[in-house]
């Protein structure tokens, strides 16, 4: 959505504005930019004047905009700033935040960050970095407004009124008793239209949806989606409330999520850096190991062919159908495995449905693989004007192709899933390599008995 108030400070305007020493112009400027318009203008700035940028901006406004900061740019940041700087920064960001960015950050740079926090909040750091990576613990941040079941909705307004300034969000509430328990949930538009002498527990829902730490962050991710929250509450094995994520974080997580299932899919180890900010030496070695597996994975293919050579030396018009046959083959298994690898990261198949999954590619497969076949048998008949009997060959190939790809592409993705494995894994480039051999041991089996070779 764009910024129609004012028009959009650009990299060059404020470079010019931060030479010509008009802090005061530049700091009004950047004031009306939306935090993530910021981040992305001062990321683009060198290190002295993304040093003054900064510094003259609103304290609040800094600290919101360090938080869309690619980690490099927080780190030459940190760098720059004084400690008294430091310590102000961290104050206003929330935790998740401060945690996120210390993950990124270099030894040396987060004992700096930790020394210029208080023991309180450093105390609550530490324990949110204890949690493994990927789980609810290591997303959530400890600040949320909590209310006591026996209070009325008057003084649950004054405590939010007292506390929720510094808290990540206030609408949503959570009720928790002596032992912060979780006992319930209650909304501003629930306070808002009982009456002040209303106590919480009569408006307060008690069934309430919470995640545990050790969830995974991807469970979370979908249960966000399912219920439409826009924060959920993590609590310990003792039931006890720690913690809330919120639907900002969830972004993160599918998009992060996402990206992984993408590379992974075509067969690039996952890397948390953004692509233009990889070396291409880095992106060498996340490519590199799938690449020499599929080269000697492939190496199947070539035995194949090699054993039939004689029936190839006979019939050297089979060749020319190889690709053909192998390339479809690959096409269907690819379709297979990228609507079941969407559908389990949905959630919506489990393993209880792989013979149902089967059935249903089973029955698309029969319909494809004759669709293409008589498309193929006219072509040729007609076009390549080759004999009946190698149409036949080459027909049944392909329908029987068709089958398999399909039958191979729905059911790995699946069994990976089940033992383990990210089923992203099980995507084209894995697939088709597998079909590929199946393929060309199809072809070459109704080549040897139909034309007696």
């Amino acid at each position: 959505m764009e910024n129609i108030t004012a028009e959009k400070l650009t990299t060059p305007e404020l470079e010019e504005l931060l030479r010509e020493r008009k802090l005061h112009e530049a700091r009004e400027r950047m004031s009306e930019m939306m935090e993530a318009d910021l981040a992305e203008l001062l990321s683009e700035l060198d290190e002295e004047h993304l040093s003054i940028a900064f510094r003259i901006l609103p304290k609040e406004l800094a600290a919101d905009a360090f938080s869309y900061l690619e980690s490099e740019t927080q780190q030459t940041l940190i760098k720059a700033l004084s400690d008294k700087e430091l310590n102000f920064l961290i104050e206003n960001l929330f935790l998740d935040d401060t945690v996120d960015m210390i993950e990124e950050m270099p030894a040396n740079v987060v004992k700096r960050i930790l020394s210029n926090t208080d023991p309180v909040t450093r105390r609550e750091i530490n324990e949110l970095l204890k949690y493994p990576e990927d789980s609810a613990g290591s997303i959530m941040t400890t600040e949320y407004v909590r209310l006591q079941e026996g209070m009325t909705v008057q003084q649950a307004f004054d405590r939010i009124r007292k506390v929720g300034v510094d808290k990540e969000t206030i609408y949503t509430c959570y009720v928790t008793n002596a032992k912060r328990e979780l006992l319930g949930v209650v909304t501003i538009k629930d306070l808002l239209l009982a009456e002040y002498e209303t106590e919480i527990r009569d408006i307060m829902e008690t069934n309430v949806i919470y995640v545990n730490t050790m969830e995974d962050q991807e469970k979370v991710a979908h249960s966000f989606d399912r219920y439409d929250f826009l924060s959920i509450p993590v609590v310990d094995k003792e039931h006890r409330l720690v913690g809330i994520i919120t639907f900002d974080d969830v972004i993160d997580v599918l998009q992060e999520e996402n990206t992984e299932d993408i590379e992974r899919m075509a067969a690039i180890i996952p890397t948390d850096k953004p692509y233009i900010k990889t070396s291409a030496f880095e992106t060498f070695k996340k490519r590199i190991p799938w690449l020499l597996l599929l080269m000697i994975s492939a190496t199947f293919t070539g035995g194949i062919i090699a054993h039939y050579e004689k029936a190839l030396g006979a019939y050297v018009v089979l060749t020319a159908y190889i690709p053909m046959l192998m390339d479809t083959g690959g096409n269907a298994g690819s379709q297979a495995s990228v609507s079941v690898i969407r559908g389990i990261s949905l959630e919506e198949i489990e393993f209880k449905d792989i013979f149902r999954i089967q059935g249903k590619e089973f029955f698309v497969s029969l319909l494809c693989g004759v669709t293409l076949a008589i498309a193929n048998f006219l072509k040729l008949i007609f076009i390549d004007q080759v004999s009946v009997t190698i149409s036949l060959v080459v027909c049944l190939t392909l329908v029987c192709t068709v089958i398999v790809a399909k039958f191979v592409g729905c059911s790995l993705p699946i069994l990976a899933k089940k033992v383990g494995f990210d089923p992203a894994v099980m995507a084209s480039p894995f697939i088709t390599t597998i079909v590929d051999a199946l393929s060309l041991l199809i072809y070459f089996q109704f080549a040897s008995h139909i034309l007696g070779i």
